[in-house]
C-alpha cells in the first residue's frame, strides 16, 4: 500500500465514502471533517417552496446536503406519499415546470436518489474541467429567464461553501442580471466542528509529517487551529480552494479536479 496518508476533510457522511474509495487505489485515507453540517427546522420559506414549486423555472441545489435538507421536508414526504402510485413521484410533481440545476456529480448523485429523473437535472458534462457555478451558468445562460422564478437552495454559515461562497453568490446575480426573480432558502447549517484532543493532536502531526490534505473548502481552512502550515501538503479541488490555502501558508498546494482518479494522480503527484 503505498505510505502516503491522506487527510480528508469534507464533512463526516460524505468523507466516509471518500475514504473507502481513497482506500480502494491503495492509500492511505483517513477522515477528519473540518467542517460540521447541521440540519435546520423547517422553514416557512421551505414550506412555502414546496407548496408553489411547480411555479419555478428552475430550483438550484449547491451541494448533495442542499438536495438531502430540501427532500427531508415534511411537505416532500407527504408530496411522494401521495403520488406514489405515479411511475415517478417526483417526474409526476415537477413536469409543470421545473429544472433542477447543479453544479457537479455529487449534488446530481443526490437528485438521483431523491428521485428526480435525469431528463430533469442540469448540470456540467461529467468530463468539464470544472464543477462548480460558473460551469453551471455556461449550461444554463442561453435559456429565457426574465420573469422566471428561480430557487437556490444552499445551507448557511459564514464564509465559503466547497467551491466558495462566492461562486454561488455570482450565479445568483447571473440570473437576477438575465431578469430571473431568485429566491435563496436554507436547508442547513455549516459550522466549525469541536476537535477532540486527539485529532488536535493529528492536525498538529499532519501539518509537517508528509500527509496530503484533501481540502473541498476553503471555508473549513478557516476552522484549523492557528499554527505553521509551511511543510504541510494539500490537494484543493476547486481553483478558489487553493488559492485560500496558498494565502494561509501552505507549503504545497496541487489543485485537481473533483473526480477520483484525477485526485488520486494529483496525491501521488506531489513529491515525497
Amino acid at each position: 500500500m503505498n505510505a502516503v496518508r491522506v487527510i480528508v476533510t469534507r464533512p463526516e457522511r460524505e468523507a466516509a465514502g471518500w475514504v473507502q474509495s481513497l482506500q480502494a487505489h491503495g492509500l492511505q485515507a483517513e477522515a477528519l471533517p473540518l467542517i460540521e453540517i447541521a440540519a435546520l427546522p423547517e422553514s416557512p420559506a421551505l414550506q412555502q417552496a414546496w407548496r408553489e414549486i411547480g411555479t419555478y423555472s428552475a430550483l438550484m441545489f449547491v451541494s448533495g446536503n442542499a438536495v438531502d435538507g430540501f427532500f427531508a421536508s415534511n411537505q416532500a414526504a407527504a408530496l411522494v406519499q401521495k403520488a406514489q402510485a405515479a411511475t415517478d413521484s417526483i417526474a409526476s410533481m415537477a413536469s409543470a415546470g421545473p429544472r433542477f440545476l447543479a453544479p457537479g456529480p455529487g449534488t446530481v448523485a443526490a437528485l438521483r436518489r431523491a428521485g428526480v429523473p435525469e431528463a430533469l437535472i442540469d448540470a456540467p458534462a461529467a468530463d468539464a474541467g470544472q464543477f462548480d457555478s460558473e460551469a453551471l451558468w455556461a449550461v444554463v445562460n442561453q435559456r429565457h429567464w426574465q420573469g422566471q422564478r428561480v430557487l437556490i437552495v444552499r445551507g448557511h454559515g459564514a464564509g465559503k461553501d466547497q467551491a466558495g461562497g462566492a461562486g454561488r453568490d455570482w450565479l445568483a446575480q447571473q440570473f437576477a442580471a438575465a431578469g430571473a426573480r431568485v429566491e435563496v432558502v436554507a436547508v442547513y447549517q455549516r459550522r466549525a466542528p469541536v476537535f477532540t484532543e486527539s485529532q488536535r493532536q493529528r492536525i498538529a502531526a499532519a501539518a509537517h509529517d508528509g500527509s496530503v490534505w484533501l481540502l473541498s473548502s476553503s471555508e473549513a481552512l478557516a476552522h484549523l487551529p492557528a499554527g505553521d502550515w509551511s511543510r504541510a501538503r494539500a490537494v484543493a479541488t476547486h481553483p478558489r480552494i487553493a488559492e485560500a490555502a496558498r494565502a494561509a501558508g501552505w507549503g504545497v498546494v496541487v489543485q485537481s479536479r473533483p473526480e477520483m482518479a484525477d485526485i488520486v494522480g494529483s496525491i501521488e503527484s506531489i513529491p515525497p
